[in-house]
């Protein structure tokens, strides 16, 4: 992949359709778990990250929304796209047992080759954008939510450096074989938080 020419300014996003599946799976089991780029949890979690029949679940759910970052033939938005998905982010609208609203966000990848240059950062803050708009539009403060492994300090200081707080909620890593296998007994998920309006 000779992506040279592409830039944090270029970067665009769109809704994922049906079409998108096979390229998602093989994007997110590539960040996830194999060893390329900063981002993966290869050595702490094996197996697959995700399935077709996931993705295809996640793209029916209308309180779900799965972004895509295409790759086109010149990296530009017009472009022909040529199949390949370079980065992904999801935003899932929670409801709590006092029917306030949150995002959560996830399935956040870039393509190894092109971490590092930015990319992150600008689907990240496409994502806090939508969420905060959807939540304000239903009266609901902006709260966003995301969990990430235990054991990843780097992955960690990424996110409280934009804003985002443990709160305190943790759960084991289920397993359950839907999610890998788990390296070492004492993984956990993480709660970060962040509050975007009041």
């Amino acid at each position: 992949m000779n992506e040279s020419h592409l830039s944090k300014d270029a970067v665009f996003l769109r809704q994922a359709d049906a079409s998108d599946i096979g390229a998602l799976e093989r994007l997110l089991n590539c960040c996830y778990r194999e060893t390329a780029g900063w981002t993966n949890e290869a050595d702490l979690v094996g197996g697959i990250r995700i399935t077709a029949e996931e993705l295809a679940s996640t793209i029916n759910n209308p309180t779900h929304y799965l972004f895509v970052y295409p790759k086109t033939t010149t990296g530009e938005r017009d472009a022909k796209e040529t199949g390949e998905i370079l980065g992904c982010i999801a935003v899932d609208i929670k409801t709590d047992a006092n029917s306030n609203k949150k995002a959560y966000i996830g399935m956040f990848a870039v393509h190894p080759e092109l971490q590092g240059q930015g990319i992150g950062n600008v689907l990240l803050q496409a994502a806090e954008t939508f969420a905060d708009r959807h939540l304000q539009s239903q009266n609901q403060p902006s709260r966003l939510t995301m969990s990430i492994l235990s054991h990843r300090p780097e992955l960690l200081a990424y996110y409280q450096r934009r804003g985002y707080q443990l709160n305190g909620n943790k759960i084991p890593f289920p397993n359950d074989g839907n999610n890998g296998e788990p390296k070492r007994e004492d993984l956990e998920l993480l709660e970060l938080e962040k509050r975007v309006s009041a």
